[in-house]
Formats: C-alpha cells, sequence, structure tokens
C-alpha cells in the first residue's frame, strides 16, 4: 500500500467509526464529566453526549459497565497513539502566523479546522 492510500484508508476508516459513533450515541460531541473536582487524586469520570445522556451503562455490584460498540470502537480507535500523532501534526503547522489569514496553504486550514474541533471553537 503507497502512503497516499495509507491516508486515505486511515481517513476513511476515522470517519466511519466517528459517523457510527455519533449515530450510535445520538450525538456528534460528547464531553467528560469529573466526578469529586475538588479532589485532587479522583480520577472518576463519566463519558457523556453533549446533552448529558451517558455513553456508558451497566456496572455495579458484580456487574461490568459496558459501551455501545460503536462508541467504544472509536474511542479505541482514537487511542493515544494517534493523539500523539494528530498534535505532532498540528504542531507541525503552528509556523501558520507567517501567512495572511486568506493565503493559508490548504493543508494549514485543514490543520486549523482539525484544532478548532478539539477547542471547541468550531463554527
Amino acid at each position: 500500500m503507497n502512503p497516499a492510500d495509507e491516508l486515505r484508508t486511515a481517513a476513511q476508516t476515522l470517519r466511519t467509526l466517528a459517523t457510527e459513533a455519533a449515530s450510535g450515541s445520538g450525538s456528534n460531541r460528547w464531553r467528560t464529566k469529573r466526578h469529586f473536582p475538588n479532589q485532587p487524586g479522583s480520577t472518576f469520570t463519566s463519558l457523556l453526549t453533549e446533552s448529558g445522556t451517558p455513553l456508558m451503562g451497566g456496572g455495579g455490584r458484580n456487574r461490568v459497565p459496558y459501551l455501545h460498540a460503536p462508541v467504544a470502537d472509536y474511542i479505541a480507535a482514537m487511542h493515544p497513539g494517534v493523539g500523539t500523532a494528530l498534535a505532532a501534526w498540528l504542531e507541525s503547522w503552528t509556523g501558520i502566523e507567517m501567512y495572511e489569514a486568506h493565503a493559508l496553504p490548504e493543508d494549514a486550514r485543514h490543520a486549523l479546522a482539525v484544532a478548532r474541533q478539539i477547542n471547541g471553537s468550531a463554527p
């Protein structure tokens, strides 16, 4: 597989997983809710849709909590290695301030669009 095919395949995989996860959860944006935020060592967090619907179900005494499959598949695909690679790609575009806003290269516009999604500032 050549590099262009690898990029297309990865993009299609992420796009498919994201679409299925959004459809399965009923929301295109998710958030976390930190439990016991005043306790510095607390790591208890809930994963919710933007409207507050929990994305994890079950759990409790002798029951393992679960996620709906499309949501779990998407979370697994966006593992820390993906985050590190995306961060490196975004950092590679940190010199874009040398361009006028209307003259940004197309790749820089894509990087900026990703950054805005991550930052929650996308239109």
